[in-house]
């Protein structure tokens, strides 16, 4: 079975994500949660699907559209590491300069 790991940043991220979602409709925030699970599965099993975004950041990650957010993870031996969930309309480069994640 493929296994991820949730970053402290990325459980932020998916907490901050469903607060301001909910605020409008919890339905509407509990079935965007259930996407952004069923991609860290489906990123689990074929970690290459994401793409390398140097114009977003140097570091050794990956991003993964869903909906209007992408999630940043990278592939290690023992589990998908999930960085982040940034919506897309974020200043994505900003935001990956002060997360810095230093390679385990």
């Amino acid at each position: 079975m493929p296994v991820y790991l949730l970053s402290p940043d990325a459980l932020q991220d998916l907490q901050d994500i469903w607060d301001f979602v909910a605020l409008d409709n919890e339905n509407a925030a509990d079935q965007l949660e259930d996407e952004f699970f069923n991609a860290f599965e489906k990123l689990a099993r074929q970690p290459r699907m994401g793409h390398s975004r140097p114009d977003l950041t140097e570091q050794d990650v990956r991003f993964w559209p869903t909906g209007s957010y992408l999630i940043v993870y990278r592939e290690r031996p023992e589990a998908l590491q999930v960085l982040a969930v940034l919506h897309g309309s974020r200043d994505v480069p900003e935001v990956m300069r002060k997360r810095e994640y230093p390679p385990s």
